[in-house]
């Protein structure tokens, strides 16, 4: 007897459904038990009692759970809660943006949206709690990307160093991490528009622009030079929703 594809499709959701509730469970069950970065989770057969489901589907929720960031599996080890992992965002968000770039690239678009809105809405409350310290290491960095200019060296690091340390008063990890996730796509969104000739003076310029309304303690400026810093890929990224 053939079974529909109705019914086949079906299954599979319904599989997929049973899969991301055992998923949601042992993360709960890691929560349940104060379990925190680096402690050992039960092992499959222990997880497979407990739940009340075969060790081959424990496995392959684990799988995705490792996948994702959540467990790391150390073979001959166990399994262990992963410390901050955003590998699996970052592969993500750059695949979906670098697929919209063969349509009109509005999830690229929307990926930017989301970088610019973070950086200058934060930059108020950064400069807030800057002091002569971070500032000094800000200058640092753009002396560091100006001699790079200087020599036509690629900008890239001295570019996300500078904006890792402009929002370091704010001591905030997870908007680090965060910033480094959009930071990686960005790039490769970037890169994947195709770089052309750059200006390696201007992008200078564009930072010592937002260092020196930074220095100045002037938010709205410094949050308008933010913005403008993403004007390039802007206009090739509108440029791709033309084509």
């Amino acid at each position: 007897m053939t079974v529909a594809p109705a019914a086949v499709s079906s299954a599979r959701f319904s599989a997929q459904i049973r899969s991301q509730a055992l998923q949601t469970r042992i993360m709960e069950l890691i929560l349940e038990r104060g379990l925190d970065v680096g402690d050992a989770l039960p092992t499959e057969s222990e997880l497979s009692a407990e739940l009340g489901v075969g060790r081959n589907t424990v496995r392959e929720s684990l799988k995705v759970l490792q996948a994702l960031g959540v467990i790391e599996i150390r073979h001959g080890f166990g399994m262990f809660v992963a410390p901050n992992n955003f590998s699996a965002l970052v592969s993500g968000l750059t695949f979906r943006g670098r697929l919209s770039l063969r349509h009109k690239g509005e999830e690229a678009m929307e990926l930017i949206d989301v970088r610019q809105a973070l950086e200058s809405g934060l930059i108020g409350s950064a400069i807030n709690l800057l002091t002569e310290e971070h500032l000094a290491d800000l200058r640092s960095t753009m002396q560091s990307m100006q001699d790079a200019a200087a020599k036509g060296e690629p900008l890239a690091e001295h570019d996300a160093e500078f904006h890792r340390r402009l929002y370091a008063p704010l001591n905030n990890e997870l908007l680090i991490n965060l910033m480094d996730v959009f930071w990686q796509v960005y790039r490769q969104i970037h890169e994947a528009l195709g770089s052309g000739p750059v200006n390696l003076e201007e992008q200078v310029q564009i930072h010592w622009d937002i260092y020196e309304a930074v220095a100045s303690r002037d938010k709205a400026l410094a949050s308008e030079r933010l913005q403008r810093h993403f004007d390039g890929i802007r206009l090739k990224l509108k440029d791709v929703a033309a084509s």
